[in-house]
């Protein structure tokens, strides 16, 4: 039987690998193996722990472009479960506050209301985002929202980005209360100065948020006009 200091580092183990996937998202044994300077083996232990318990599920990874020959590799996500487990204890206390407003206010007073939550980090992201280099706005946001507790990241799509948040504080509360991401998104789409488009949500089951950033149009270049001696070369 093992003793009650193994057992503590098991669980502590264990929580650095719940940690992990919580923060950088979707994460395989081998990458958390790596990240955590962990034996495989241990690493699927603790999974296989953490699936029992319904704190974690499996999942195939989602392939971005042309996807290669055999089987997508396993990833691993977090469950709500797993999720309760490191936050959000005031959600019930939040919803209730945001149910109170709907039923005074209807739905347009609930928008409002998310729609100030986020003005003042607009503010304070505006001034980071003026500051970036130039063609790493979407970067700089990311690093932002992390600094936040958001655990961001890009990912290029085509000719344009994709901003990943892998962690969302309120993700339980967006589930009744959508306005939550809405207004999110408005904001991130005047930082960027792009219609922006959101692709999933945690609060809607998807294990990352997701926004699409399109790329800049590429301009054609201007025509010289032909003159008239030109054009009559051309006709000859």
């Amino acid at each position: 039987m093992p003793s009650g200091a193994a057992v503590a580092r098991d669980e502590s183990t264990r929580d650095r690998v719940a940690r992990s996937i919580l923060t950088n998202g979707p994460s395989s044994a081998a990458v958390l193996a790596e990240r955590l300077e962990l034996t495989p083996a241990a690493v699927r232990r603790h999974l296989d722990h953490l699936l029992e318990e319904g704190l974690a599920e499996a999942r195939e990874e989602r392939v971005y472009g042309p996807r290669g020959r055999g089987r997508p590799a396993k990833v691993f996500v977090l469950t709500d479960s797993g999720r309760h487990a490191f936050h959000q204890a005031y959600d019930d206390l939040a919803t209730t506050a945001l149910r109170f407003i709907a039923e005074a206010g209807g739905d347009a007073a609930v928008t409002e209301f998310a729609r100030r939550r986020v003005a003042e980090v607009e503010v304070r992201y505006r001034d980071l985002l003026d500051a970036a280099p130039e063609g790493q706005n979407v970067e700089v946001l990311a690093q932002a929202l992390s600094a936040d507790g958001y655990a961001a990241s890009t990912l290029q799509a085509g000719a344009g980005e994709q901003l990943c948040q892998h962690h969302c504080p309120v993700a339980h509360v967006a589930e009744q209360f959508p306005q939550l991401c809405e207004a999110e998104t408005e904001v991130f789409s005047r930082l960027l100065g792009k219609h922006v488009q959101r692709l999933a949500t945690i609060a809607h089951g998807d294990g990352v948020c997701t926004t699409h950033i399109p790329g800049d149009a590429v301009k054609s270049q201007p025509v010289s006009p032909i003159s008239d001696s030109e054009s009559a070369r051309t006709a000859r």
